[in-house]
């Protein structure tokens, strides 16, 4: 096709997608890192027993895991952006190369806590974006039967974080009757859900994380750049 079939295109910042730059000359050899997020802070929160249940698979399957504890983390702009508690889930964001995000349903979306660790981090932090080309599995537990709600909201909230959603999620009805009184999961094909979703999350991590910029580089984002450049040499050209 000619240039002239796309005059509204700038070409010059739009190379052909290729299979070569998928293909990292020297793949990394550490094991995934995996941040894990949790929306409640009942003493026995099924979302955080569910969370834990998670992180064992992840261990399992090789990953490194830190789990973020939401007790004493201020409301969105309740408190400057350099308290402890919003300094630790920031600098967990950019450590991580995958994320787990699991939240009870309350009133049939994913509850204040959840949202509140997600609004407290940015899309970008100076140059470096935290979210952005992270793998993420979602999960929800519910108090009755299944529903789809909290986990639907956190997919659109993954999109918006620019985070490469994996297809699998879980469910957990009935939360309370899929945990012994020590906080294990009962064997069950909701148990077997959460196994799948974690080596899902494992794979596509592995899959990715080398050629995430590659993934998520913009045409319009390097445009952009391209006209600011433009700009700025024309200005110092007449200086």
């Amino acid at each position: 096709m000619s240039d002239d079939a796309l005059p509204n295109l700038d070409a010059r910042v739009l190379p052909i997608p290729s299979l070569d730059l998928l293909r990292p000359a020297a793949p990394s050899r550490h094991p995934p890192r995996i941040l894990l997020l949790y929306g409640s802070l009942r003493e026995r929160s099924y979302s955080r027993l569910l969370t834990l249940e998670a992180e064992r698979l992840l261990a399992h399957f090789g990953a490194e895991t830190r789990i973020f504890d939401p007790h004493d983390l201020p409301l969105p702009d309740g408190a400057p952006a350099d308290h402890p508690k919003v300094q630790e889930l920031r600098e967990l964001a950019l450590w991580s190369e995958g994320q787990v995000w699991c939240s009870p349903e309350r009133h049939g979306a994913m509850s204040a806590v959840m949202k509140a660790q997600i609004d407290w981090i940015p899309l970008a932090i100076g140059a470096i974006r935290p979210t952005r080309g992270r793998t993420l599995a979602l999960m929800q537990v519910c108090g009755g039967s299944q529903s789809f709600n909290a986990v639907n909201q956190m997919r659109i909230l993954g999109r918006w974080m620019r985070m490469l959603t994996i297809p699998n999620q879980s469910s957990v009805a009935k939360a309370y009757a899929e945990f012994d009184p020590a906080g294990r999961m009962n064997p069950s094909p909701y148990y077997d859900r959460v196994v799948d979703v974690m080596e899902e999350l494992v794979k596509f991590t592995l899959l990715t994380r080398d050629v995430a910029p590659y993934l998520t580089d913009r045409y319009s984002e390097r445009k952009e750049a391209a006209e600011a450049l433009e700009a700025r040499l024309a200005l110092d050209a007449i200086r």
